[in-house]
């Protein structure tokens, strides 16, 4: 059962790797088999070696140099070995807002073996 300082871990390191685009900072958060959901009707990468593929070849679009971004989060629900947190991703330059809900199951050595993300840009929001 993991406790919420492995939570804590795990998005620390999710968050270096995201910054550091490094292939081994992200293999280092899955597990060999692990699953990861990018969108709720699509496919998720199988596998560590994909979502290490998968990720960098998203870089560029998630990482421009010019575009600054924040992670703002608070856990929803932490209950076993599956934490549930609600973000908030700004991109600075380009003035895009996301809000972000994230399910992670993590395996009994801290490393994730699935993660969901389900997010949606302000701008796409009828208000």
């Amino acid at each position: 059962m993991a406790a919420k300082k492995e939570f804590e871990r795990w998005i620390q390191g999710y968050l270096k790797a995201w910054k550091s685009n490094d292939p081994t900072d992200i293999a280092a958060l899955f597990t060999e088999d692990a699953t990861y959901l990018t969108q709720a009707f699509r496919e998720p990468w199988a596998g560590r070696d994909t979502i290490v593929k998968e990720w960098i070849g998203r870089a560029d679009w998630a990482n421009d140099p010019q575009d600054q971004w924040t992670f703002d989060y608070h856990w929803l629900a932490i209950e076993g070995e599956t934490g549930v947190l609600e973000g908030r991703t700004t991109y600075t330059a380009r003035g895009d807002v996301f809000k972000n809900i994230w399910t992670i199951r993590l395996a009994a050595d801290g490393r994730c073996k699935e993660f969901r993300e389900y997010w949606i840009r302000k701008s796409d929001v009828q208000l």
